[in-house]
C-alpha cells in the first residue's frame, strides 16, 4: 500500500484556511509490488487449542509406545532406538522400578492417551456440532481424488487457497480419525484384555490387539510426517495454525472470504 497526500477541506479546527492533508491508501503498482492483501481468519483459537494438544498428545504416546513396544518386541527384527523413546534413563529406571523404563513409559503413555481422548472428543463433537467439519471434509468425490492423487504424484497439487481442503488431505484427514478410533478400541484391549475380551476376540487374541495397535501407530506416524513435511512446503499453513490468519492477496479465491472457524 500506498500513503498518498491529497489536497482536502480548509483545516477549519486550525482556524489557518490551509487545506488539510488526507493520507489516502491507494494499491502499489503493478511493477512495485503485489496487490493489496487482505488478514483471512482461518482458525479459530478452539480449534487451533485442540490441535497442538492433540499433536503433543500423539508424539508423547508414539514415543512411550516405542519404549513399551521395545520391552516385549512384535517383530523381533524391529526395535526402536532407545534415543527415540519415551521413559526415562535406563539405568536410573533399573535402580528404581527393576526395568529399563517401561513402567514409565506406561505412566507417560496412559496420561497422554487420556488427553487424546477427551480433547479428541471436544474436537469432533464440535466440529460435527458446528458444521466445521461437513464443510471441510465433505464430500470426497472419487473422480477429484483420482485427480488430486495425480496432481500430488507429480508434485503440481495447488495449495493457493489452503481454507479449502483438497481430495487427498479430507481422505487422510479421515483416514486419520478412523486410525485413531481403532487405537482406542484396541488399546482398551491391550489394557484390559479380561474386562474387554469382546474387544479382544474382535483382534483374535492380545497379539492380534497388539498388531492392530502398532498398525495403527505406524499409519499415525506416517500421517504426522507428511503433514508436518507439507507444512514445510507451505509455510502459510503454519502461519494459520500459530496465529489463526493469515495474508491473502486480492487473487485469493472467494473461498478465503468464507473460512471456516
Amino acid at each position: 500500500m500506498i500513503l498518498e497526500e491529497k489536497p482536502g477541506t480548509p483545516d477549519e479546527e486550525a482556524g489557518n484556511g490551509r487545506p488539510a492533508l488526507i493520507l489516502e491508501e491507494t494499491p502499489r503498482a503493478p511493477e512495485e509490488g503485489a496487490a493489496c492483501a487482505r488478514r483471512i481468519k482461518v482458525h479459530s483459537p478452539f480449534v487451533r487449542a485442540t490441535h497442538w494438544i492433540n499433536a503433543i498428545a500423539i508424539l508423547i504416546m508414539i514415543g512411550s509406545g516405542w519404549r513399551i513396544y521395545d520391552n516385549v518386541p512384535i517383530f523381533s527384527w524391529l526395535t526402536f532406538p532407545e534415543w527415540a523413546t519415551l521413559g526415562g534413563d535406563p539405568d536410573i529406571t533399573y535402580k528404581l522400578n527393576k526395568d529399563v523404563g517401561f513402567s514409565n513409559a506406561l505412566l507417560w503413555h496412559f496420561a497422554a492417551m487420556w488427553l487424546f481422548f477427551v480433547n479428541g472428543v471436544v474436537a469432533l463433537t464440535a466440529g460435527v456440532i458446528s458444521g466445521r467439519l461437513r464443510m471441510k471434509w465433505l464430500p470426497v468425490a472419487v473422480s477429484e481424488l483420482i485427480h488430486d492423487i495425480r496432481e500430488a504424484l507429480r508434485f503440481n497439487l495447488a495449495h493457493e487457497d489452503i481454507t479449502v481442503y483438497n481430495a487427498v488431505q479430507k481422505l487422510l484427514y479421515i483416514g486419520v480419525i478412523l486410525a485413531a478410533i481403532l487405537m482406542v478400541i484396541s488399546g482398551l484391549a491391550i489394557w484390559k484384555p479380561v474386562q474387554f475380551q469382546t474387544l479382544t476376540w474382535l483382534f483374535y487374541d492380545f497379539q492380534g490387539a497388539r498388531l492392530v495397535h502398532f498398525i495403527g501407530m505406524a499409519a499415525i506416524a506416517m500421517f504426522v510426517l507428511v503433514h508436518v513435511a507439507l507444512a514445510f512446503l507451505v509455510p502459510k499453513t503454519i502461519a494459520a495454525m500459530t496465529r489463526g490468519s493469515i495474508l491473502a492477496d486480492a487473487e485469493s479465491g472467494p473461498h478465503a472470504l468464507q473460512a471456516g472457524e
